[in-house]
């Protein structure tokens, strides 16, 4: 349905004032993550970014926070959105801007990622917002679609623990380090990259398939996965919506298996990135042909599938990365005739982050999944 109230509009003064929010807090997130690297960036991922360089983007972007500030108020629309756009960059600027010395860093054990944060929202959202009004499925759907606050709030709790998730996944090595073979790892590294890739996905797919399987079939476990199928609307940011408990679960028992696989660093650079980019194309209001890969991996229209609350969807698609487990396990569901739309709705649920809850269908009272 058309939401004309939840457009954006640059006469009414929305895509500016956006605009200027955006930029604003993410510039000044940015210098406080240069004034406190110790504690507020991840040391993992310094070493692959230039912070000098990046300091020019910071500039870029915080003279473009003032204008699109300014700009609201010219339109004399949405004063509010660029006066806080305004007063955060003003704040950056305050604190010391572009400007601010880069030095050696002394790396901490644990810290908040705000560097990773920054980056990944601001790549996320100018590549699959573009692509999700170039390509869409549902034209109607708005950007700031209803409950977009809370999934980016839980977009900035993932990217921010990612020094915690690293933590527990460390920790986890070095309890099963007695398990991995030396000579299964060096036989692995010996074989061409693209080979250590298609293991990496395909193990941890398995991995992923059964974790996921457990978290709806085990009673208790589904009180904390239900948080992520309490989404109501489809797009590259409901992906984000996920139990901190599953979370730490799920990324510690991968981490875990792709260390005993002992693959290269090179190949896990990609499987990273492959599985982080598919993670948000999966759960995107995006419409591409995709081909004989639909048969391959897992795609948009096969996971909207797995947040159906129709009957026929339900406990189904588990997988992550490949449909391989759900054919070989019996729990593929794929109509390709048409999309699912009716999503799992919450009743009395406030999705919380810590605690547990329950949702039930959007036809009725039965809890999800049935059984």
């Amino acid at each position: 349905m058309p939401r004309p109230d939840k457009e954006l509009r640059f006469r009414n003064g929305r895509i500016p004032g956006y605009f200027s929010i955006f930029l604003g807090g993410l510039s000044l997130a940015a210098v406080l993550a240069y004034l406190f690297p110790s504690y507020l960036t991840t040391t993992d991922l310094r070493a692959a970014y230039d912070a000098e360089a990046l300091q020019d983007v910071l500039k870029y972007g915080m003279w473009f926070s003032l204008f699109f500030g300014i700009t609201t108020f010219i339109l004399d629309r949405r004063k509010r959105l660029g006066a806080a756009g305004i007063a955060m960059t003003l704040i950056a600027f305050g604190l010391g801007g572009y400007n601010v010395p880069v030095g050696p860093v002394e790396p901490k054990p644990l810290s908040l990622g705000v560097d990773w944060l920054i980056l990944a929202f601001l790549g996320s959202t100018i590549v699959f917002t573009s692509l999700e009004k170039l390509f869409p499925k549902y034209r109607e759907q708005v950007i700031l679609r209803d409950q977009w606050g809370l999934d980016f709030f839980y977009f900035c709790l993932n990217h921010l623990l990612i020094s915690a998730v690293l933590l527990f996944g460390n920790f986890l090595v070095t309890r099963f380090e007695w398990v991995a073979s030396d000579s299964l790892q060096a036989a692995i590294q010996s074989t061409p990259l693209w080979l250590q890739v298609v293991l990496l996905i395909l193990v941890a797919d398995f991995v992923l398939y059964w974790e996921h399987r457990v978290f709806h079939e085990v009673r208790r476990l589904w009180l904390f996965h239900a948080v992520h199928h309490s989404v109501e609307t489809m797009d590259w940011l409901a992906g984000s919506r996920a139990h901190v408990v599953q979370i730490f679960i799920e990324r510690g028992l991968v981490m875990l298996a792709l260390y005993l696989l002992g693959a290269s660093k090179e190949a896990l650079d990609i499987y990273v990135t492959f599985a982080a980019l598919q993670a948000i194309i999966i759960h995107s209001n995006l419409n591409v042909p995709w081909g004989p890969l639909k048969y391959l991996l897992v795609t948009p229209q096969f996971h909207h599938w797995h947040h159906s609350s129709e009957k026929p969807a339900i406990d189904t698609n588990y997988s992550a990365h490949t449909v391989l487990f759900d054919r070989l396990f019996g729990t593929y569901h794929f109509p390709k005739a048409h999309w699912q739309r009716s999503m799992a709705r919450p009743r009395n649920c406030r999705v919380p982050i810590w605690g547990s809850c329950s949702i039930r269908s959007a036809g009725g009272d039965r809890q999800l999944p049935s059984r």
